[in-house]
């Protein structure tokens, strides 16, 4: 199995068995060094033409392994996204998974440090809202429109002090 292969089977299969009614899958006792670790995770399930079904994820870590983020955030994509009505097992095999496994966070001083096809950004306010958009997505293509639409997504308005974080993921994806 190809490095990353088995992220994709992960998050798969923890939406249908908790489609099926099976509950939350459980960690497996023995995970493989990569998804061993701690990082933010996050999924996104798109339909076989696209358009975006749902897609949740962490920041930071807050399971014990990635195997736990990829589990929780598969289910939470399919069934919690506010934006999207949940997933239901009939139409599983329409969808396609990614899961991006996010490096830590770097505070960045301006856009000139960002490159939206590399990097992706978070912005926080000073009362704490955080708005985040992933690197390397279809019609971004300027750290100045990456940073408005991550600003919108926490109802920061324009013009707000922010800080501005960085960060890269290592993004597997089915094939469509």
């Amino acid at each position: 199995m190809e490095e990353g292969e088995g992220w994709i089977k992960l998050a798969r299969r923890s939406v249908e068995v908790f489609l099926s009614g099976e509950g939350m899958l459980a960690t497996p006792e023995l995970v493989s060094e990569e998804l061993a670790g701690q990082a933010g995770v996050f999924v996104c399930i798109k339909r076989r033409n696209g358009d975006l079904r749902g897609c949740v994820g962490t920041v930071m870590p807050v399971r014990k392994n990635i195997a736990e983020e990829i589990i929780y955030n598969a289910v939470a994509a399919a069934i919690e996204d506010s934006r999207f009505v949940p997933v239901q097992l009939a139409e599983l095999d329409d969808l396609v998974f990614s899961v991006d496994i996010l490096s830590p966070l770097e505070l960045v001083s301006s856009a000139a440090d960002l490159d939206p096809k590399t990097y992706g950004v978070m912005v926080e306010s000073e009362d704490g809202r955080r708005g985040l958009l992933l690197p390397d997505l279809a019609g971004i293509d300027h750290a100045e429109q990456q940073m408005v639409i991550a600003m919108r997504k926490a109802k920061i308005l324009l013009g707000t002090p922010v800080k501005y974080y960085r960060f890269v993921v290592e993004r597997i994806s089915e094939k469509q």
